[in-house]
């Protein structure tokens, strides 16, 4: 494959910010991420028309995020050692046979098989779209990660919308109308990969130069990549009981409808949406480390008071919940990105695949909760998840390793 060869002005527009590529791909995360949340989405009613338990929902989410959360870094070590630009494209056909099968799945089996094609979807997006944004971001790494994210987000909470509009009403079967989405992803991913192979790379290189002029300590990113990790698991485990049971948790605690209990789940994954806007920038700004520790920490009073209020106030606490909860997935990725310059894709397959493992997994183990002691203690036990934010005074300063660098240079 023919690579753009950089030209003596090559270092100052890598530092530029490419905002046409980072919206192409923030529009599709949209698409992916929308046509993903249509399966817990459905939950409600696969149990009812199936007859499954809290346990099968949780190996549904489990099959899902496993496969994305294996293949993803597989996919991310490939793009760094051999970049397949049309990769992005060709990843959507997954999705695209995911949701036609789980559309006439009426058999367990069958939804796995539906589920797993949808993780395979994901597999091949996310590590390849996060490295385009990268390529694309110039100066401005935190606000391409938050503007390619931000796009995921809205599509997870227009997911349920979208599910209590239409599959809700016209059944499993219309599933396969939103397939057609996946086919608008791929002529998207079609045009940016094409700017992925002529300059994306070439502007990656570049950027890769310039982070690896800071030194750090031996051992250092090791260390602050082990606690980026358990941020992420802090922050998937306590998003899956959202996700897959906060729907439960208000029919059972409150008595709402269907609809009601989905409308309060689209709230919470706006506010999500909202939340990784605000984190990437401010990141950008102050430092990464900063937002991190406000983030993940700073929501551990909302996540204790969520089991004990009543439904007036479970609305703008969780609304509390998404937007701080969300605003240090950003960061995280970018600073994980910059303790491992030369590994862009390998640690976005890395991260986002944790993510997607420890939502399965937590899906899997908090549904055996449920069914044995309640949907609603699944969320006081949960509520302590984010003290885990207390290990971010350990990572590396990264904004004065780079002062240094420049002042040394």
């Amino acid at each position: 494959m023919t690579t753009a060869h950089a030209d003596p002005a090559q270092p100052s527009v890598a530092q530029t910010t490419v905002f046409p590529v980072i919206v192409a791909v923030s529009a599709c995360h949209l698409l992916n991420d929308m046509m993903q949340a249509l399966l817990p989405a459905i939950y409600p009613n696969l149990k009812a028309s199936l007859d499954l338990s809290f346990s099968q929902i949780g190996l549904i989410t489990l099959v899902y995020q496993i496969t994305a959360s294996i293949l993803q870094p597989l996919v991310g070590v490939y793009a760094d050692r051999r970049p397949t630009p049309l990769a992005l494209p060709g990843g959507t056909l997954f999705s695209l046979a995911g949701l036609v099968v789980l559309s006439v799945a009426h058999t367990y089996p069958l939804l796995l098989v539906g589920a797993a094609l949808l993780g395979m979807g994901s597999s091949v997006f996310h590590p390849e779209a996060s490295r385009v944004a990268r390529m694309a971001a110039g100066r401005r790494a935190g606000l391409a990660q938050s503007l390619f994210q931000v796009g995921g987000n809205a599509g997870s909470a227009l997911g349920p919308l979208a599910a209590a509009i239409v599959v809700v009403r016209w059944g499993q079967s219309s599933l396969a109308f939103f397939a057609l989405l996946a086919l608008l992803a791929g002529a998207i991913l079609w045009q940016v990969s094409l700017w992925y192979r002529d300059h994306g790379l070439a502007r990656l290189v570049a950027g890769r130069k310039h982070l690896e002029a800071i030194e750090l300590p031996k051992g250092t990113a090791r260390r602050g990549l082990a606690i980026l990790l358990a941020m992420i698991f802090s922050k998937y485990v306590y998003l899956a009981s959202i996700t897959s049971y906060f729907t439960f948790y208000l029919i059972q605690k409150f008595g709402v409808d269907v609809d009601t209990a989905q409308l309060h789940l689209f709230a919470f994954l706006g506010a999500v949406a909202a939340g990784t806007m605000i984190g990437g920038p401010i990141g950008d700004r102050f430092g990464r480390k900063y937002v991190i520790w406000a983030s993940i920490l700073g929501v551990l009073p909302f996540t204790l008071l969520l089991p004990h209020v009543s439904l007036f106030w479970t609305g703008p606490i969780t609304i509390i919940i998404g937007l701080l909860l969300a605003s240090a997935f950003p960061a995280i990725v970018v600073f994980a990105q910059e303790l491992a310059p030369g590994k862009i894709g390998m640690i976005s397959g890395l991260f986002f695949g944790f993510s997607f493992g420890m939502g399965g997994i937590g899906a899997a183990v908090l549904g055996w909760m449920a069914d044995l002691y309640g949907v609603t203690t699944v969320y006081a036990i949960c509520s302590v998840l984010p003290a885990i934010g207390l290990l971010a005074a350990f990572l590396p300063d990264l904004k004065k390793a780079r002062a240094r660098a420049e002042a040394g240079g």
